[in-house]
C-alpha cells in the first residue's frame, strides 16, 4: 500500500501506537475532548477476559507512515448476537481515527473489509465500536462545538472519506440542544395526571442494595423497551452491571428520575452532568494531576446530557414520559444547569423526537452510521 503500512495490533507496542492515533489526528482541534486513554484500552484489552469474545471476535489494526509514526487505526468486528437477531452476516468497523489523508483512510477501510470478507460477512456497517452500547456514529453536521460526555466527535474529512469510498447512509441520529428553562404547563399537568393514576416518582438510588435493585430493574426495563433497537445487540445483566458501576460516581440523582407503579419500575430518564467540560483539561489521563484538574473544573459544569428516556408502552398513556421530562428539567434548574443536550435519537424515532421538540429542543448535531455491501471473493 505504498507509503502506508497497516499492521494488526498484536503486541503491547502496537497497542500503544493504536492508542496514540487520536493525539495525532486532533492536534490543534479546540473542540476535541480526549477520551480517557485507559477506558479505550479496557474495552478492547481488559486485564481479564473480554466479555465480547463470548459472542464475537475482532481485530484491531494500526496504520503507520514510512517513519513509523501512527497515522490511523480501525477495528473490524463480528458481533454474533447482532447477526442472530437480524438474520444477516453483518460485519462492523469502529474505533476509527485517521489523519486527513485519503490513502491512509482507504487502506484502513479496505483492510477491515478484507478481514470481514474472510469471515463470510456480506454487509459492513459502522462506525460501531463492537456494539451500539459503546460509541458509534460519525458526526456529519455540527463540528463547531465540543461533544457532550460519551458522545462521538470527529473531523469533517471522515464523512467525506466514506462517501468517496462508496459507503452509503444506513441511518442518521440527532443531538438536541435545549435550555434548562420552565416548560409549558402541559408538562406539569402530565405530571399531575400520572400521580392521579397511581404513579410515583423518585430519584435513582446510588448506595448499597438499593442501587443494585435499581440497576437490575433498569436493565430489565431497558432490555424490554429497546429490544428491537436498530443494529443493537442485547447485553447480559453482568455487562450492564459493570457499566453501571463505572457510571455510578458520575450520576446526579437530580436529573435521573424513576417512575414506579405499585412498587414496580415503569420508566426512567437517565441524565449525566456533562463531564466533558472538566475532562477537556485532563488530556485523557487520570493520574494524580489529572484527578486534581478534574475535581477543580468539575465545579464549572453547567450543562447536562440526557441519555435515555424510557417508559413501558402502557404507561405512556398515563403521561409518564412527559412527567419524567418535567421532573428532570425541574431538577436540572435547581442544580444550576443552564442547558442540556439530549442525545442521541434515531431519525425515525418520532415519539422521542416529538417529546424532545415539545420541551424546546432543537437539532444542532447530526450523526450517521454508514454501510456497504460486500462481494465475497
Amino acid at each position: 500500500m505504498g507509503r502506508v503500512t497497516i499492521r494488526p495490533v498484536t503486541t503491547e507496542i502496537d497497542r500503544e501506537r493504536f492508542l496514540d492515533v487520536p493525539r495525532v489526528v486532533y492536534v490543534g482541534d479546540r473542540n476535541w475532548v480526549e477520551p480517557i486513554r485507559s477506558s479505550i484500552s479496557t474495552q478492547l484489552w481488559p486485564s481479564g477476559d473480554n466479555p465480547f469474545l463470548e459472542y464475537g471476535e475482532f481485530q484491531a489494526f494500526v496504520a503507520t507512515d514510512e517513519a513509523g509514526r501512527s497515522t490511523g487505526r480501525i477495528v473490524a468486528a463480528v458481533n454474533r448476537r447482532l447477526n442472530e437477531r437480524d438474520g444477516r452476516s453483518i460485519g462492523l468497523f469502529g474505533y476509527f481515527e485517521c489523519i486527513d489523508d485519503a490513502e491512509v483512510g482507504r487502506a484502513l477501510l479496505e483492510t477491515a473489509l478484507s478481514w470481514l470478507r474472510d469471515r463470510g460477512m456480506t454487509l459492513a456497517r459502522g462506525p460501531i465500536d463492537l456494539s451500539t452500547h459503546n460509541s458509534c456514529l460519525f458526526l456529519v453536521d455540527g463540528f463547531d462545538s465540543q461533544p457532550a460526555i460519551m458522545m462521538p466527535y470527529n473531523p469533517p474529512h471522515y464523512p467525506k472519506l466514506m462517501e468517496r469510498e462508496g459507503w452509503t447512509q444506513a441511518k442518521d441520529a440527532y443531538a438536541y440542544d435545549f435550555p434548562m428553562e420552565p416548560l409549558s404547563n402541559k408538562f406539569e399537568k402530565a405530571y399531575r395526571v400520572a400521580l392521579k393514576a397511581g404513579v410515583t416518582f423518585r430519584s435513582v438510588n446510588l448506595k448499597g442494595d438499593a442501587f443494585d435493585r435499581d440497576v437490575r430493574n433498569i436493565y430489565q426495563l431497558f432490555t424490554q423497551a429497546f429490544s428491537n433497537n436498530w443494529s443493537s445487540s442485547p447485553r447480559s445483566e453482568e455487562e450492564f452491571f459493570e457499566e453501571a458501576q463505572q457510571l455510578k460516581t458520575l450520576v446526579d440523582p437530580a436529573i435521573f428520575p424513576i417512575a414506579e407503579y405499585e412498587g414496580k419500575m415503569v420508566g426512567f430518564f437517565m441524565g449525566l452532568p456533562d463531564y466533558n467540560i472538566a475532562l477537556k483539561h485532563v488530556n485523557g489521563t487520570l493520574n494524580i494531576w489529572g484527578v486534581l484538574k478534574f475535581l477543580w473544573y468539575r465545579r464549572t459544569i453547567d450543562r447536562a446530557r440526557m441519555i435515555t428516556l424510557c417508559a413501558l408502552p402502557e404507561f405512556r398513556r398515563k403521561m409518564v414520559p412527559l412527567a419524567l421530562v418535567y421532573l428532570t428539567m425541574k431538577g436540572g434548574q435547581q442544580r444550576g444547569y443552564k442547558r442540556a443536550e439530549l442525545s442521541w435519537i434515531w431519525e425515525d424515532n418520532y415519539p422521542s423526537r416529538k417529546i424532545t421538540e415539545a420541551s424546546g429542543g432543537t437539532i444542532f448535531k447530526t450523526y450517521r452510521v454508514y454501510e456497504k455491501e460486500l462481494q465475497l471473493c
